[in-house]
């Protein structure tokens, strides 16, 4: 991947430890120290690729889950990073999901005001969008990813057989970033889901489908690298987002996965879309069929309060001159970012997706 500034290699495929254990042999040999962070239940399930790829070094395990993205792990991981002697030339390695790469990343941005990072991420959503683009952050009460930085890996290691002992909560989570691509950007690959789903890490379609998402993604992030387009541009990767972090910030975050809040978030994009004249609504049926096909959920599980909902709207990061920007559909396969929303009408859909007063 390349951008305005670096570039880095993206590894993947299956069986990949001997060439993680080859980079960090080298980094070694020019005197980095290094350090790596994950999580507990990846260090348990993965323990045969801990013991090949990052033998002898010191690890972090934090707690599982979206909590771990929070001040108090943040300072925990760089009093970590102190402990095993990083200084400016250290590596820091992230193995998890996109909590532990988040989370990684932004120490590694804040720790003696920057220092080289690796990706491994074990979950497929964050393969497919997290580890890729070099967003880092940690959530506050305000909201979600509202502290971080923009600061890119030097490499990103995804191993395919590392899915196995994914849950398959976890593996639907992950295939809701993949559609949104087919969304935004890839009608082709929209169709192929739609017409048979994606649900075993074991198909032999999921390696070319992470390429083409990773490569999506790297070409719209090399255009507009730290989101500064006046339109368009990065803001089109939140496509649902907007919807789907108020969501998991009124629920409680780790009450929806990722993937799952978003899922929901999809819909009332697409529902917007819908209102605005851009996709008919035989459309925003195919996408809650293609989620739906893919164990996600299209409608929010228990009701949440609309005030609650657009308050935590309000303070997504996403915010233009104190109005929320949303992202649209203007078909299946193209987006745009669009910023005269009337809120009556997202009230309306967040009520037909469940919301209440």
């Amino acid at each position: 991947m390349t951008t305005a500034k670096e570039s880095y290699p993206i590894y993947i495929g299956r069986g990949l430890e001997s060439s993680l254990a080859k980079h960090i042999d080298s980094l070694r040999s020019e005197g980095s120290r290094i350090a790596v962070v994950t999580d507990r239940s990846v260090r348990k399930a993965l323990p045969r690729f801990f013991d090949s790829a990052l033998r002898d070094l010191p690890v972090l395990e934090a707690p599982s889950g979206e909590t771990s993205k929070s001040m108090g792990q943040f300072e925990s991981t760089l009093d970590f990073f102190a402990a095993s002697g990083l200084d400016r030339g250290g590596v820091a390695v992230a193995v998890g999901g996109g909590v532990i790469g988040d989370l990684t990343g932004y120490a590694a941005a804040s720790w003696l005001r920057g220092i080289r990072f690796i990706q491994v991420p074990t979950t497929l959503l964050s393969m497919v969008d997290s580890s890729v683009g070099g967003k880092t952050g940690i959530n506050i009460a305000a909201g979600k990813n509202l502290v971080g930085a923009f600061h890119q890996p030097i490499a990103v290691y995804e191993d395919l057989d590392n899915l196995k002992t994914l849950p398959s909560r976890e593996f639907a989570a992950g295939m809701a970033e993949v559609i949104k691509y087919g969304m935004l950007a890839d009608r082709e690959l929209f169709e192929m889901l739609e017409a048979e789903p994606l649900t075993d890490w074991k198909d032999e379609r999921l390696t070319n489908v992470v390429r083409r998402n990773c490569q999506t993604k790297a070409d719209v992030v090399n255009a507009d690298e730290k989101e500064l387009s006046r339109s368009g541009g990065r803001a089109l990767l939140n496509l649902g987002h907007t919807f789907g972090h108020a969501i998991e910030n009124v629920a409680g975050y780790g009450e929806y996965l990722h993937g799952e809040a978003i899922s929901v978030g999809f819909v009332a994009a697409a529902m917007l879309s819908q209102h605005y004249g851009y996709i008919e609504s035989s459309d925003v049926e195919r996408v809650e069929k293609a989620m739906e096909a893919h164990a996600l959920p299209t409608r929010l599980r228990s009701p949440l309060s609309t005030e609650a909902l657009f308050q935590a709207m309000g303070k997504d990061k996403k915010v233009r001159a104190g109005s929320i920007r949303f992202v649209v559909m203007e078909s299946i396969g193209t987006a745009a970012t669009k910023d005269d929303v009337d809120l009556a009408v997202v009230d309306r859909i967040w009520r037909e997706l469940g919301a209440v007063d």
